[in-house]
């Protein structure tokens, strides 16, 4: 028992010798004392995954909430006076060099062209949003008499609507049905007018970013190339995880977010393990060869290997049990030994220049694709709310914004490999007031509820 995880963490990061390596979903703390923020934790890190945006609902411009956590993140990065990465530069050093940000998104394509929807609409009667609201009814369950007697409503789009911003897409209502019997009744009719040709068409294509035997470009379509160019879409994929592993030796996880709250130790309630492994395995380190601890070095490649796209999909069915890897399976299953596989050769050593060209050139690749398709805010190019209001696209959030062909679209989307692309560290860099002024004052009695 502890009274603050922040100095667990403080104590490892200042024992690690090569490597820190940290997932969390905030990224909150400071290299001085006497602020707005106490914990200071931020006195020594490598590489660092966070969520591009805070996991609040509302647009980046409008939410203070989001402002507020993204402002004390970029005041522990690189703003404000006592960053880190300026710290580091008023050392003289690089701080390129010696930490690093990232973020996780990801892409897909709805499988709903509103051709294809408007025939099993004239074939049935029943709509996309008649089926959703079956579906839900049939999850609520058959034990709710409040929903036999009295039904409910639906809110619903319908899919690749990408031509109108978020707050003038048109969105219907539909009845819940009030019976499971009636919801499976509209399901089973809807699902009736589906053909052969569509069970022909994968749900999801964002298979192709891992190692997958098939080709984005050679993807099946029901509609027209302007419906599944409508279709594409693009999603941060958000990091809830606290997670930190350090020189391959040690891990430390739990529930403890990376920021004041979880870290100070009169704020939330929390739990962690510091798992410290007494079963050591070869591998490499900075070059050299390194005793590395079995939980801790497999566990750190695991990653990688995802987030560069150097595993297999995982495509599991609840009909096909060969489908189920190890990985799936919770303890005592062991899983499959990797650590002389080809894939765990290139993530083996996070310090060589051979791996690192792979991690960040890889980053790169991503965003630059993501960029050119979907024009996704935020990005390191947009450093003002001017060129905010500029450059996020009048679509529907994350769908397309480019005069690409779906062809086009597919051939680009090809080269996305996992799901790592560049922090953006320079998102409104510009906006000084963002990460000044009263509000990070110790007079902000409200500062502590987010941070």
């Amino acid at each position: 028992m502890t009274d603050s995880f922040g100095g667990t963490d403080i104590g490892l990061i200042q024992d690690a010798k090569h490597f820190i390596y940290i997932e969390n979903q905030f990224f909150i703390s400071t290299t001085v004392s006497g602020g707005p923020v106490t914990n200071l934790i931020a006195k020594a890190i490598v590489i660092v995954v966070i969520p591009e945006v805070p996991g609040f609902p509302g647009a980046i411009k409008d939410t203070l909430t989001i402002k507020l956590i993204m402002a004390a993140q970029w005041r522990t990065i690189n703003r404000a006076g006592n960053s880190i990465m300026e710290l580091l530069s008023q050392a003289g050093l690089d701080p390129h060099n010696y930490i690093s940000y990232y973020h996780l998104r990801s892409y897909d394509r709805i499988n709903g062209p509103r051709s294809f929807l408007n025939t099993i609409l004239q074939k049935t009667g029943y709509s996309y949003g008649h089926a959703q609201a079956a579906l839900e009814r049939i999850w609520i369950g058959p034990d709710r008499p409040e929903w036999e007697s009295n039904g409910g409503t639906l809110n619903t789009m319908e899919p690749g609507n990408a031509d109108q911003v978020n707050a003038s897409i048109p969105r219907s209502r539909w009845s819940i049905p009030k019976t499971v019997a009636e919801a499976r009744k509209i399901l089973k009719a809807y699902e009736s007018a589906s053909t052969d040709s569509d069970r022909e068409i994968n749900d999801s294509v964002g298979q192709h970013a891992l190692e997958d035997n098939t080709r984005l470009q050679d993807e099946r379509w029901l509609g027209t190339s302007e419906e599944e160019k409508d279709c594409f879409i693009t999603e941060l994929t958000y990091i809830h995880s606290k997670l930190m592993i350090v020189d391959d030796l040690k891990v430390v996880i739990g529930s403890a977010n990376l920021n004041d709250r979880s870290m100070k130790g009169d704020g939330d309630s929390e739990i962690v393990v510091v798992v410290e492994d007494t079963d050591m395995i070869p591998s490499k380190m900075n070059g050299q060869p390194y005793q590395a601890a079995r939980f801790a070095a497999t566990f750190r490649r695991a990653l990688f290997k995802e987030h560069l796209g150097l595993i297999p999909p995982q495509n599991c069915t609840p009909t096909n049990a060969n489908d189920v890897t190890t990985f799936m399976t919770p303890v005592p299953n062991a899983q499959v030994d990797t650590t002389n596989s080809s894939e765990d050769r290139v993530v083996e050593d996070p310090l060589s220049d051979k791996f690192l060209a792979l991690w960040n050139g890889t980053a790169k690749n991503n965003t630059d694709i993501f960029w050119n398709i979907f024009k996704t805010v935020p990005n390191n190019m947009v450093r003002n709310w001017t060129e905010y209001n500029n450059d996020v696209p009048n679509v529907s959030p994350g769908h397309v914004s480019t005069d690409l062909s779906a062809a086009e679209i597919k051939e680009k989307l090809a080269g996305v490999k996992g799901h790592i692309v560049q922090g953006y560290t320079e998102f409104l860099i510009e906006e000084q007031d963002l990460v000044t002024g009263w509000e990070w004052s110790n007079w902000n009695i409200f500062l502590p509820l987010w941070i």
